[in-house]
């Protein structure tokens, strides 16, 4: 059930945000009106298309943009388009036109778009996690290709760990999203990324929103290490990022298997130390390796000599974008909307005190003791 809803069952948050729009329209109220009530009424991340029962096409983005959202158009511009990376308008010949802005409302017609800022909120928090993770690298935001980024980030961390980077021979890479980094790492540092860490094409579960039992036997299966290119020889293997680190213990293992003599991982994403509430699957304190473990402490569990993340600066300037025009909440603890701060907070208070969760705060039928 939905508090503000109590009649209304709902199986996923699209459910809500479409009931939210058919009451705001069945009452009367022009498009406009409604697209105004579900930004001011919702708390969270939010990129919604759709069309009216009159055939009116159109798009808006929650006030702050949590999540990307791109308008295009064909050549001849007979046909438009809303997108969530531009990399879909590419492979369509779509020209791309603009990224919505936070709380804009963008309708389609004849004559093509038209614009309309529906909520103008002071605070932009962009997802920081599509540059690291999420974002296919051949999209764009801000005019710069999501895999140039992520190469500035493998050359932010060799700036950051220099010492660490001479004691070394060889650069691998977690497949596909540590592959960009380890270019920057590779061009930065002048050591050369070997190829070496292979992912099979055809196991494509996404390891940290598996049950226990499963993730180690999808991660074995999913990376292949090639013995002779790391044996006896101080690696640095580069990662997107260490969310409950069962992937990279894994690895690491397979590493020293191989009979690698040292292992260092490059992390682009700084330490994870809270839950997403806006579309990550990052849901508690519990599962997160970061929340209650430094680096050192995660570089011992996981079983590596140690683990190098990029800082908090380092990301924010690669992207391009200021601090405050990013949602950085999940590796800073502060959120841009004031209910995922409510539940993240009450969250960690339970957490430390000793109250082991089970499973994300808001799908607890009674409050936790």
């Amino acid at each position: 059930m939905c508090q503000n809803f109590p009649d209304f069952l709902y199986t996923c948050d699209s459910d809500i945000v479409c009931h939210k729009m058919l009451l705001e329209l069945k009452r009367g109220k022009d498009l406009v009106s409604a697209a105004r009530a579900v930004m001011e009424s919702l708390d969270g991340a939010f990129s919604v298309t759709g069309i009216t029962g009159d055939g009116d096409f159109f798009a808006f983005k929650d006030p702050h943009g949590i999540k990307p959202l791109c308008a295009g158009h064909s050549p001849n511009e007979a046909t438009f388009a809303f997108s969530s990376e531009t990399v879909s308008l590419d492979m369509n010949s779509f020209v791309r036109d603009f990224e919505l802005e936070p709380g804009e409302l963008v309708t389609v017609s004849k004559d093509g778009f038209k614009r309309i800022q529906v909520i103008k909120n002071p605070r932009e928090a962009f997802c920081a996690f599509e540059y690291a993770y999420f974002a296919r690298p051949d999209s764009r935001f801000n005019g710069k290709y999501v895999y140039e980024i992520r190469e500035d980030f493998g050359r932010n961390i060799v700036k950051e760990y220099p010492e660490v980077v001479k004691e070394c021979d060889v650069i691998l890479s977690v497949p596909e999203t540590g592959d960009d980094p380890a270019m920057g790492v590779h061009e930065e540092s002048g050591l050369r990324w070997e190829r070496a860490s292979r992912r099979h094409r055809y196991v494509t579960e996404r390891a940290f929103i598996l049950l226990n039992m499963e993730r180690y036997s999808t991660i074995d299966k999913k990376i292949n290490i090639l013995d002779s290119k790391v044996k006896s020889k101080n690696v640095i293997i580069t990662e997107d990022s260490i969310v409950r680190g069962d992937t990279t213990t894994v690895i690491i293992d397979k590493l020293r298997k191989a009979g690698a003599k040292k292992v260092y991982v490059f992390v682009t994403f700084p330490r994870i130390i809270g839950p997403c509430f806006y579309g990550i699957d990052m849901s508690t304190y519990r599962q997160l390796i970061g929340s209650k473990n430094n680096a050192a402490e995660i570089a011992k569990i996981i079983g590596a000599d140690g683990v190098c993340y990029q800082s908090i600066e380092g990301l924010v300037k690669a992207t391009g974008q200021t601090k405050d025009e990013l949602c950085l909440a999940c590796i800073t603890g502060k959120y841009p909307t004031p209910m995922a701060q409510k539940l993240a907070d009450e969250m960690k208070k339970k957490f430390l005190d000793g109250y082991e969760e089970k499973t994300r705060i808001y799908e607890l039928d009674e409050p936790a003791p």
